[in-house]
């Protein structure tokens, strides 16, 4: 079994409950949680680039994407293949997989529509059987991961819950609004064998003010694929030279 921690952070282009631009806090945040992998959803372009890269640089992450300002983006310690954008219309998602120890993880980093009418289309969407979650349905792990946008969750987990389970939170779930969490709109679900160790929110004074959302971490367990043969009554001898 190898563990990995996965965060899926909606950064908000930076900009803080305050209404100030700044990266900086966003950074601090992330850099106390400690994650090896880091979904970021509304992205920013300031800073001579884009937000990702500069968070990337001082966090020693590489990052992926994102492909227009306010899109998706990846920082991981992990390096990620197959880095891809599935188009849905009125948001985005950016896939990758990261290889744990001889064991591909799939991992979709979306940002859903806040109206429901769009947001059950880009579901049905990313359930897509040729490029979307279901490819890996058959027992590979899938991580799905974002902000789905929505106060309630019966439409999202009704089309879900045929291909994957809610990795489990904390009592209190809300992750937005930042300044008063009430809804648990940033969410991630899994599929595959993957075993939640710790879930947390981390609703510090900072990441209250840093974001309009609060991270949501998660430590899982992703199980080894080699078989081992268990070998009973082996006697210790010592070696014997062959001749010849």
């Amino acid at each position: 079994m190898y563990t990995i921690r996965i965060m899926t952070y909606n950064i908000h282009r930076c900009q803080g409950t305050d209404g100030r631009i700044d990266p900086g806090r966003v950074l601090e945040v992330i850099s106390r949680a400690g994650p090896d992998i880091v979904a970021l959803q509304e992205v920013g372009d300031q800073l001579d680039g884009d937000q990702a890269a500069w968070l990337g640089e001082r966090l020693a992450m590489k990052y992926y994407g994102p492909s227009m300002p306010g899109g998706n983006a990846f920082l991981s310690y992990y390096p990620l293949r197959a880095v891809r954008h599935i188009d849905i219309q009125e948001g985005c998602c950016l896939c990758a997989d990261v290889n744990i120890a001889g064991r591909s993880l799939h991992l979709f980093n979306a940002r859903l529509h806040e109206k429901s009418a769009y947001r059950r289309g880009q579901i049905t969407r990313l359930l897509d059987e040729n490029d979307g979650i279901r490819m890996y349905s058959s027992g590979c792990p899938v991580m799905f991961l974002g902000d789905f946008a929505d106060s309630l969750w019966p439409v999202s987990q009704r089309l879900l819950s045929n291909f994957l389970r809610l990795a489990r939170r904390p009592l209190w779930s809300g992750t937005f609004p930042a300044w008063l969490p009430l809804s648990g709109r940033d969410r991630i679900y899994l599929g595959g064998q993957l075993r939640v160790i710790d879930t947390r929110i981390y609703r510090s004074t900072l990441a209250r003010r840093a974001s309009t959302h609060l991270p949501l971490l998660l430590t899982v367990r992703v199980a080894d694929p080699r078989n081992y043969s268990e070998v009973k009554g082996v006697k210790h001898r010592r070696m014997e030279i062959a001749p010849g």
